[in-house]
């Protein structure tokens, strides 16, 4: 009989634990839905908006003579951020631009160096070679003179300097 006492004893201790467990579980549940039951409430706006935003639908469909309530557009520009002006020098405008025809002698170019092929062309003066540089030149070559070599980005002084520069060594 002793055993069984033990046992029952045992057996009811364990239930009065899992039960206080319990009973303090549902106390807790029923604080926490005390203090939160007044922070979303289903009839508050902010619930409301948010729950309107979520199903709202994703376009909106007009009929012929519907009227539509647009708001003005705006245009906002954003202020141009300045050039930086970089010039380059006679050297530089060369290994650049030039450098791929007048270093090659691609499309009958005359090769930077080359004194007997840039003699006849000095002989014309620098104001002709500088505008023939600056504008291009349609002559008898294979290939002409492109404006500028090609470089539409370069200004007129440049070339004029890389001119000055190509000259200078051929001579």
């Amino acid at each position: 009989m002793s055993r069984d006492q033990k046992f029952f004893d045992m057996y009811s201790l364990v239930i009065g634990i899992l039960a206080a467990f319990a009973i303090a579980i549902l106390v807790l549940a029923m604080k926490m839905s005390d203090l939160t039951q007044g922070v979303y409430t289903r009839d508050a706006d902010e619930y409301q908006s948010a729950v309107a935003e979520r199903i709202r639908p994703f376009g909106e469909i007009y009929r012929p003579g519907d009227e539509i309530e647009t708001a003005a557009p705006t245009v906002e520009t954003a202020p141009e951020p300045e050039p930086v002006a970089t010039v380059m020098t006679g050297p530089q405008v060369y290994n650049a631009a030039c450098i791929a025809c007048h270093g090659t002698g691609a499309g009958e170019a005359p090769i930077v160096g080359d004194a007997a092929a840039w003699s006849a062309r000095i002989a014309q003066g620098t104001d002709v070679l500088n505008d023939h540089a600056v504008n291009g030149f349609d002559g008898d070559a294979i290939t002409p003179m492109l404006a500028k070599g090609g470089r539409a980005d370069l200004s007129d002084q440049e070339v004029i300097d890389a001119v000055a520069y190509m000259v200078s060594e051929s001579q």
